[in-house]
């Protein structure tokens, strides 16, 4: 019995200790794949990915010794941050990075990425605490889901080609100390954020609220449609009652006419003997 015993605690042990070396694998061959899948999706103009980013090595910490990563250990392949600002990076944003599941730092700033901020970017990068995507080409609308990155304390999108409006719920990011969005095309109401956040906003001709002032309402479509209706049935209404007088005058007139058709010429006939008789 005791044997027995002894037998299914080793068992439970190994069982333990066989799950936990395979979460840490599955851990590491994550981040080495979102690695391989970056350098994969962006053009590296500078071949700075390329010749760095050596993926026949298998030893573990290997990629911690790539150019712009950050390891939360120099011995394990676990990404805590990636710092690529300046590489000379094409391309749109990295979707893969997702695979990077303990990234806390994304530095991609003064690069070529195009396209737009994917919408679903908190599920991308669910625990950063810094993004930075300023000094690219980046287009599109700032997408409301960045919100959902609640650790954020620095968030930089100056010097891109952003549109729309700044996600008020921006407001609700208790963490957030940085907040960059300026020379953007950037319209509407700012967020209200606390005054421990630093804010610039500079080159947005269309942002306001806050130290722009009040935002001005503007009509909206319905009643602008109303004004431009009532307006077109007013000129219809005046058409129609000149069309509907002048229809009656003329009738009144051809009436008349057809009632006393000599009438004009027995007018004049009297009009003539009585200057005969006068003279």
């Amino acid at each position: 019995m005791v044997l027995r015993n002894r037998i299914f605690g080793s068992y439970t042990i190994v069982n333990v200790l066989v799950l936990i070396s395979c979460g840490m694998t599955y851990g590491t061959e994550s981040d080495i794949f979102c690695l391989k899948m970056i350098k994969e999706s962006l053009q590296d103009s500078d071949n700075i990915l390329y010749s760095s980013w050596n993926f026949h090595n298998s030893t573990e910490g290997f990629i911690c010794r790539f150019d712009g990563v950050e390891c939360w250990h120099p011995d394990e392949n676990r990404v805590l941050n990636l710092k690529l600002s300046n590489k000379g990076l094409k391309g749109q944003f990295p979707r893969d990075i997702q695979n990077c599941s303990s990234l806390t730092g994304l530095d991609l700033s003064f690069n070529k990425l195009s396209g737009i901020i994917p919408g679903d970017i908190s599920t991308l990068i669910q625990y950063v605490t810094s993004l930075d995507l300023s000094s690219n080409e980046l287009s599109g609308p700032i997408p409301e889901s960045l919100a959902n990155c609640t650790y954020l304390n620095d968030l930089k999108l100056d010097q891109n080609q952003l549109t729309g409006q700044i996600p008020a719920q921006f407001a609700l990011l208790s963490r957030l100390k940085m907040f960059t969005v300026s020379n953007n095309l950037l319209t509407g109401q700012v967020p209200s954020f606390s005054s421990n956040v630093s804010v610039s906003y500079a080159n947005n001709r269309g942002l306001c609220g806050g130290s722009f002032g009040v935002c001005q309402t503007k009509p909206s479509k319905t009643n602008t449609s109303v004004i431009v209706g009532a307006a077109v049935g007013g000129v219809t209404v005046a058409i129609l009652g000149v069309g509907v007088a002048l229809f009656f005058y003329l009738r009144r007139v051809v009436v008349k006419k057809e009632e006393d058709p000599e009438g004009n010429k027995w007018a004049r006939s009297l009009k003539g003997t009585k200057a005969i008789k006068a003279s």
